[in-house]
C-alpha cells in the first residue's frame, strides 16, 4: 500500500490553522478487493469523493494532512475500539456505538445502497495492522502538527473537511460540526458561520453531523486546540454523476479558503495570541 498519508506544508506550521482530510483516501490494497463480494464501485461511494482536491486547491501556507488509504480500509474517524463483532474475529461484544450497529464502524461492514461489503471475516491481527499502519500514524502526525501550531502561535484551529451526499428533504447545503460546543470556542465556529452565510449556501450546525472521533480526541478547548468539522454537499463541487469536478468546484475552494483566512484571523487577534507573546 502507499503510505497511509501525505503532509503538506512547514513543521511547525506557518498558520495556527490546521487543515485534515481524512476521507478522501483512494489507495485500495489488492487485499481489499479480493475480500468484496459487492462490485468495487460500492466501496468507493464511501469515499469523501474528490474533496482532497479542494482543500489541496484552498490550502495556502495552513499544514495539511490527507489520507491515502480508503476509508473502505480503516475509518480515521472512529475510535480504534470502534470494532465491528459482525465481521471482526477481534472485536469486543459489549456495547456497540451507533455507527458500529449500522455498519460503519473502524473497518466498515455495509453500505446503505450496497448492503455487505465482505466475502468472509477479519482476523484480529488484520485489523491491529491496519490500525498500527494507517490509523494510529495519522493521529499522531495530526497531534504534533496541532501541538506544534498551539505552541507557535498560542492556540490552534483543526478544520476537519469532509464531504456529504445531499440531505434528503433538506435544504441544508453545508455542515459544521463542534460536537455541541465541545470541540471549539464560540467565537471560532461564529466565524466559520459567517463566512458561510456569504455564500447564501444554507447551513446547519451539529445536525446531522456534529463531529466523529477526530474531533472528540483532538479538540481540547480548554488548552487552546480547537476542532471544527466541515461537511459540504458534494454536488456543490462534483459533476452530475458525483464522480468528477464539476462546475461548483471554484466556488466550494473559494470558500474553504475563506474560512481558513476566517480562523487564522479569529486566532491570531484572539487572547490566547497575546498570551504566547
Amino acid at each position: 500500500m502507499d503510505a497511509c498519508f501525505v503532509s503538506y506544508g512547514d513543521m511547525p506550521p506557518a498558520s495556527p490553522v490546521v487543515l485534515s482530510v481524512p476521507h478522501a483516501g483512494r489507495s485500495y490494497p489488492d487485499q481489499l478487493r479480493a475480500s468484496l463480494r459487492v462490485p468495487f464501485s460500492a466501496v468507493t461511494m464511501l469515499e469523501d469523493r474528490l474533496i482532497d482536491s479542494v482543500a489541496l486547491a484552498a490550502r495556502a501556507s495552513e499544514t495539511t494532512l490527507i489520507q491515502n488509504a480508503a476509508r473502505a480500509w480503516i475509518d480515521l474517524n472512529r475510535a480504534e475500539d470502534d470494532r465491528d463483532p459482525m465481521i471482526d474475529d477481534g472485536a469486543q461484544s459489549g456495547h456497540l456505538s451507533a455507527k458500529v450497529r449500522s455498519g460503519l464502524g473502524l473497518v466498515p461492514r455495509r453500505t446503505s445502497a450496497a448492503g455487505e461489503l465482505w466475502r468472509g471475516r477479519l482476523s484480529p491481527d488484520d485489523v491491529i495492522a491496519r490500525i498500527n499502519t494507517a490509523h494510529r500514524p495519522y493521529h499522531a502526525a495530526l497531534a504534533r502538527t496541532l501541538e506544534a501550531a498551539r505552541a507557535r502561535f498560542g492556540v490552534a484551529v483543526l478544520l476537519d473537511l469532509h464531504s456529504m451526499p445531499p440531505i434528503r428533504g433538506s435544504r441544508t447545503r453545508i455542515v459544521i460540526g463542534d460536537r455541541f460546543g465541545r470541540a471549539a470556542a464560540s467565537r471560532f465556529v461564529n466565524r466559520v458561520e459567517a463566512a458561510v452565510a456569504d455564500t447564501r449556501l444554507p447551513q446547519a450546525l451539529n445536525v446531522p453531523y456534529a463531529g466523529g472521533y477526530i474531533l472528540e480526541r483532538h479538540g481540547a478547548p480548554e488548552q487552546g486546540i480547537h476542532a471544527i468539522q466541515l461537511e459540504i454537499d458534494r454536488s456543490l463541487y462534483l459533476d452530475s454523476r458525483m464522480d468528477a469536478a464539476g462546475p461548483g468546484h471554484g466556488r466550494i475552494v473559494d470558500l474553504v479558503r475563506s474560512i481558513l483566512d476566517a480562523l487564522a484571523d479569529e486566532a491570531i487577534s484572539g487572547p490566547e495570541r497575546l498570551a504566547a507573546e
